[in-house]
């Protein structure tokens, strides 16, 4: 009904979205179309009907209603009021049914559309069709009492056919108007929830995209695909930053994005993007944008999203702009290279006079002792300078050689034997005959160096001091275990840190700088491997050194993973 109204009103407006007199208007129509070319019909066709008063009147009438249709405010008169017309379209259909009962049959028929209405109205749910039906039944029996006469049992029952089907019609109209209604109802009331849900959406990606416009960091989504879905203020200025002179946007490929400070083109394969694309997570992966002087240095990270089903379905990437940091660090290992330089050359001759005058023999005793004192002093001092030159990256890039492992644990092991003996550290080995790997074997025997020294250092009451070598498939694995104070389990996972002392060792005044494990660390990691810590206070300390035979970048993680959890 609706989609038939809708249509007759050459609007694309739904029936309900228009006004409470053009409804009425639209749901009168049928009636009095159909009427209008049914009287010109007979009209034409029947000529002894043309001088019948009941034809006219019902032609007036339903004329009269229609014009009342127009005219009547509906929407100020009391809800419903417009039922009246279905109900007074009644007296022309029985008026028109009575004049063409000898002429035209079917036409009380035409009470199905006042019959529709009323039901399909929704004002009168439960009595619509009875209304229709009691309505129906006068249409058909009103004539046959005026004028007054006899009426017998079939005069009343043969009409009878037309108020029961147009009962039907009504309780259809009106189960299905019902139905309908509830289906509106629910609609308006999941459009509304649906409304509320799109409002709360647009709020979150209001704020989110605030945020992201917030934040000091450069953030970029991709899908699965590889193509932007989200880009956040600061890395579109990033972007930008990265194209090549001349261009106003262009893909990642295109981007000038450097390896190192040097200038190596990094190939897009390698690059952030490319590399999260293909699954992968990475945290603090350095790279250079842009050209100088404009270049920035940024630390970026990557993680994949995944769906409910574990599927990768995109990643998101940060770009953090660390250039100052990066200044800052260089300058800083600039200033201690340049100052442990210019400290290394006096106390080189130093040692070297303090020896000369050693070496006479007529010196007093109390002369002598001042000298040792000195030298033991400028000792001291240098191993601190060379921790501090060795704190230089630069200074720690190793030159890969065909190496006996087990000959630079003999070499530093005999090198520390006297400084053992004097604490009463009893030094063990236990190493294969020869184990060959790719290494600096300098920079492995300074790891071991201070390794040793740490171990005899915190160990003042002394006891064992064990070095093992185990060799793991592409990998082996060098151990430094000893039985002293030890420290505390957090201490232990910041001593690889510059400057780093635990509290234990502060507290027992053995000198130290705490540069020897950051440095430690800086080779083993240039020579692909890993190095820990495990520690308790009171226990000892073991520090076990994982590095690949076949030197940097050939063994890969999974060997040292697996090696690290067998140990």
């Amino acid at each position: 009904m609706d989609r038939m109204l809708t249509v007759l009103s050459f609007d694309r407006l739904s029936f309900h979205e228009l006004s409470m007199r053009r409804r009425v208007l639209l749901s009168q129509l049928p009636f009095s179309v159909t009427t209008v070319v049914l009287v010109l019909g007979v009209w034409v066709v029947h000529a002894p009907v043309r001088g019948d008063l009941r034809l006219h009147l019902a032609t007036a009438l339903t004329l009269a209603l229609t014009a009342l249709c127009v005219l009547v405010p509906w929407d100020r008169l009391p809800d419903g009021a417009f039922l009246a017309v279905p109900v007074l379209d009644f007296v022309p259909l029985t008026l028109l049914r009575e004049a063409t009962l000898t002429w035209v049959t079917g036409v009380g028929i035409m009470a199905a559309f006042p019959v529709i209405w009323l039901a399909a109205s929704g004002r009168l749910p439960r009595a619509a069709a009875p209304l229709g039906f009691l309505l129906s039944l006068a249409m058909v029996w009103v004539p046959l009492l005026v004028p007054p006469r006899p009426v017998t049992a079939q005069m009343i029952t043969a009409p009878l056919l037309i108020p029961f089907m147009l009962l039907g019609i009504g309780i259809t109209v009106q189960v299905l108007s019902n139905s309908m209604e509830r289906q509106n109802a629910e609609l308006t009331a999941k459009d509304a929830q649906l409304r509320r849900l799109l409002d709360v959406t647009a709020r979150r990606e209001r704020l989110l995209q605030t945020v992201m416009d917030t934040v000091d960091v450069g953030v970029l989504a991709v899908d699965e695909d590889g193509h932007d879905v989200l880009m956040n203020r600061r890395q579109r200025r990033i972007h930008e930053l990265s194209l090549p002179e001349g261009m106003s946007d262009g893909a990642e490929a295109d981007l000038l994005i450097y390896a190192d400070a040097e200038g190596t083109p990094l190939p897009a394969e390698q690059r952030a993007a490319a590399r999260a694309v293909r699954g992968e997570s990475f945290s603090d992966v350095l790279v250079w944008a842009g050209r100088a002087p404009v270049q920035r240095v940024l630390s970026v990270s990557a993680r994949v999203m995944r769906d409910d089903d574990g599927r990768p379905e995109g990643s998101v990437l940060s770009f953090n702009d660390v250039t100052e940091l990066v200044a800052a660090l260089q300058a800083k290992d600039d200033f201690l290279a340049g100052v442990s330089h210019e400290l290394r050359t006096p106390l080189t001759s130093i040692r070297g006079y303090t020896e000369l005058l050693a070496m006479d023999d007529g010196l007093p005793g109390q002369v002598r002792s001042g000298l040792e004192v000195i030298e033991r002093n400028a000792d001291q001092l240098l191993v601190l300078v060379e921790d501090l030159l060795g704190t230089a990256s630069s200074a720690l890039e190793p030159q890969l050689v065909s190496a006996d492992l087990v000959q630079v644990v003999e070499q530093s092991v005999a090198a520390a034997g006297p400084k053992a003996a004097a604490g009463g550290v009893d030094l063990h080995v236990e190493a294969p005959r020869r184990l060959v790997l790719e290494c600096d074997p300098v920079r492995i025997g300074q790891v071991l160096d201070n390794l040793l020294s740490n171990a005899i250092k915190y160990s003042p009451s002394g006891g064992p001091v064990t070095v093992s070598l185990t060799p793991g498939g592409r990998a082996v694995q060098l151990r430094v275990a000893d039985r002293g104070m030890g420290m505390r389990p957090q201490d232990a996972e910041d001593v690889f840190g510059r400057f780093f002392r635990s509290p234990n060792a502060r507290m027992s005044a053995i000198p130290g700088l705490g540069l020897g494990l950051a440095v430690a660390r800086e080779i083993v990691e240039r020579h692909g491997g890993s190095i820990r810590c495990e520690s308790a206070l009171g226990e000892g300390t073991v520090f076990t050194v994982l590095l690949p035979l076949a030197g940097p970048g050939s063994a890969g993680a999974g060997a040292l993973e697996a090696l690290q959890r067998q140990d």
